[in-house]
Order: C-alpha cells, then sequence, then structure tokens
C-alpha cells in the first residue's frame, strides 16, 4: 500500500466518493467549494486507489478539518482508513498543525474514538445523516 497527495481533486478520489457517499450512502451534495482548496489523500493497493480523504486548514490557529474519508467495499475491514488517518495526520502535523477537526458520521464515532479522536458539541445533520464533530490534539496539547 502506498499514499499519493494531490492538491487538487483527482479523478481516482472523485470516483471512490461518488461509489461511498453518493451510490452507497445516497448523498447528494458530496462535492463542494472546498474541494478545489483541499489537499487530498488517495490510498493505493499497487495502482488501484482504494481509499481516499482531504484534509484543509481552518482559521490561523493551526487546525486543520479531515473530512470525505472513504473506503470502497472490497477493501473494508482491513484497516485502511486507519492507515489513512494515520497518513493525513502525519501530513497535517508537518505543515505545522496542532489539532484535528473532523464531522464524524455517528455511525462512524466509534472509529474515530479509536484513533484517539473525543466528540465536541452536540449531535447535527447532513442531509439528514447525523453527524457530530470530533477533536484530537496533535501539537502537544490536550483535545
Amino acid at each position: 500500500m502506498k499514499t499519493q497527495i494531490y492538491s487538487t481533486l483527482p479523478q481516482e478520489a472523485r470516483r471512490i466518493r461518488e461509489e461511498v457517499f453518493v451510490r452507497e450512502q445516497g448523498f447528494e451534495n458530496e462535492f463542494d467549494e472546498t474541494d478545489q482548496r483541499a489537499f487530498h489523500l488517495v490510498l493505493y493497493d499497487g495502482e488501484i486507489p482504494v481509499a481516499v480523504c482531504r484534509f484543509f486548514p481552518r482559521g490561523l490557529c493551526g487546525d486543520y478539518v479531515v473530512g470525505r474519508i472513504a473506503v470502497i467495499k472490497e477493501y473494508r475491514g482491513r484497516k485502511l482508513g486507519a492507515c489513512l488517518l494515520r497518513e493525513a495526520e502525519k501530513e497535517i502535523q508537518a505543515a505545522g498543525g496542532k489539532r484535528i477537526l473532523l464531522h464524524a458520521q455517528c455511525r462512524a464515532a466509534g472509529f474515530y474514538e479509536k484513533q484517539g479522536y473525543a466528540s465536541r458539541g452536540e449531535i447535527d445533520f447532513d442531509e439528514d445523516c447525523p453527524h457530530i464533530w470530533m477533536g484530537k490534539e496533535i501539537g502537544g496539547e490536550r483535545a
């Protein structure tokens, strides 16, 4: 497995997100203006793109947001989401990031908790799907 970082949304990432979020989960508003300013991390099995996420700075205080984490169905259950998230964390820390925030689907909150993220705030809804903000300090402070 190898990862590649892109400064624009690559076709590989677009295809994975369409498959997972649009076709499987029924989201309609998958792509947005944030894709233009985010970094996109793609995980490959050889030459096959199998997982993706994006991340971008939020404000000027070292906060970054990670999102759109998706693994194609045939590759789930292999801890690739955790691998991809660790790679994003390394990239963010190398860029000077101090805290990572993410807007998790509530059904995936347990996965993020296992990765060291803590819930922050109340549940809200994105396209009728319950989500919660979660965070993790990576710059030596506590969440």
